[in-house]
């Protein structure tokens, strides 16, 4: 690279669901910057919309070359392997084995069951009445649910998972010894199940994915525990903290919301919105590695430097997007970078869009004026870990006080 300095990343520590302004600049003045992170070598950081989708969709910048490099991310563990670390065409092979149980069409056949899990959650919070945690009582268990029937896993065994699952987002949350130690539960609870299974077969993704080892040769043992636990984990984390933080984003923009609440055919273009402006990430997303010498916004990155994306910042391209700060319901421009781009891009994002228009529109029917039980303020934000949100979030509605 250059002898430029590079810059401390992540910029600033992660303020609720603000984007730190850095960002803004870099685009106009610095859209390719180095940057050091707390671990591995330093790297390029790009933030313009059209240079983060030729990191993640160009195939001269590969996925699968971080194995061999000492790559740059925020944590001291770096589990490798599985989906997120490959490149096609095993990237390819594998993710056809479970593609077409996210199609748009079999996912919407999916919707009257969302709705009934998020009608029975909101039922219990009626029941018990106000205020309540919005997080324990209503973001994670509708996403758990429907993971753990779609992938064939007992409900009833959440709680072990759901502790092991921050093993894979935990930048400080836990020690190093802890990751490794919940990484290796959450596998050897998979290969588990994996034993079950195919003693007795069920009509779930699990038991697809076994025939396809067993009957088909398609993928190898390890590959099988790893991308069962990858869809677990992927499967309810990231919606389950996207429910209250777009609940949070909706509760400190009134307007909004009121608009919304008069038009709930908005709905599906809201959460679109709401995945373009709310930041979830802390930081950039997992690197790339250059094959060939490659010209990205204005900088030439040499053959084998990594280059990370802030899909985050990429999302406030004014070049791209209108008034891009503003959050606006009804906006209808370019496909966000929310779920990704190219060949790594989220395999669960029709279940995820699903999972949020039912949330959604569930708690603004059935719990009118639906408000913070005291204030904003009082929200307590996750700490450690790869992505923000609410850690518990006390919410409560109309007539209960």
């Amino acid at each position: 690279m250059t002898t430029t300095e590079p810059r401390t990343y992540p910029f600033s520590a992660a303020d609720k669901l603000n984007l730190d302004p850095i960002y803004a600049h870099l685009r106009e003045q610095e859209p390719l910057t180095r940057i050091q992170l707390p671990y591995g070598e330093t790297a390029w950081l790009a933030t313009r919309y059209e240079d983060t989708k030729i990191v993640l969709g160009d195939p001269r910048f590969s996925r699968a070359a971080a194995l061999d490099h000492d790559e740059p991310r925020l944590r001291p563990n770096n589990p490798q392997g599985g989906l997120l670390s490959m490149d096609p065409p095993d990237h390819t092979r594998l993710r056809k084995l479970v593609a077409k149980a996210f199609t748009a069409r079999r996912v919407e056949q999916l919707r009257p069951r969302t709705q009934e899990i998020a009608d029975g959650l909101v039922d219990r919070m009626i029941e018990q009445g106000g205020p309540v945690d919005l997080v324990e009582e209503f973001a994670l268990p509708l996403p758990i649910t429907v993971i753990c029937e779609l992938l064939g896993v007992p409900y009833a065994d959440r709680g072990d998972f759901r502790v092991w699952s921050d093993a894979f987002l935990s930048t400080t949350k836990l020690t190093p010894e802890q990751v490794t130690d919940y990484i290796d539960k959450m596998f050897g609870y998979i290969a588990g199940l994996i034993a079950q299974r195919r003693e007795e077969p069920a009509d779930d993704l699990l038991s697809a994915l076994i025939a396809a080892r067993d009957e088909q040769d398609k993928l190898s043992e390890d590959e099988l525990v790893r991308l069962a636990a990858g869809i677990l984990v992927a499967g309810h984390e990231t919606t389950a903290t996207q429910i209250p933080n777009f609940v949070y984003v909706l509760l400190t923009h009134p307007e909004q919301l009121a608009g919304l609440r008069a038009d709930l055919d908005v709905v599906p273009q809201a959460v679109e919105e709401l995945m373009r402006y709310v930041p979830l990430g802390v930081g950039a997303g997992f690197p790339r590695y250059a094959t060939e010498d490659v010209e990205l916004g204005g900088v030439l990155v040499r053959a084998g430097e990594p280059v990370m994306v802030s899909s985050s910042a990429a999302n406030r391209d004014g070049a791209v997007f209108n008034d891009p700060e503003q959050l606006d319901l009804t906006r209808r421009e370019a496909t966000h970078l929310g779920f990704g781009h190219g060949p790594h891009h989220c395999l669960g994002a029709q279940l995820a869009r699903l999972e949020l228009q039912v949330a959604l529109r569930t708690l603004l029917t059935r719990l009118p004026g639906l408000r913070f039980a005291t204030s904003a303020e009082d929200v307590e934000w996750k700490t450690g870990m790869l992505v923000r949100g609410p850690q518990r979030m006390v919410l409560t509605w109309q007539g209960v006080e």
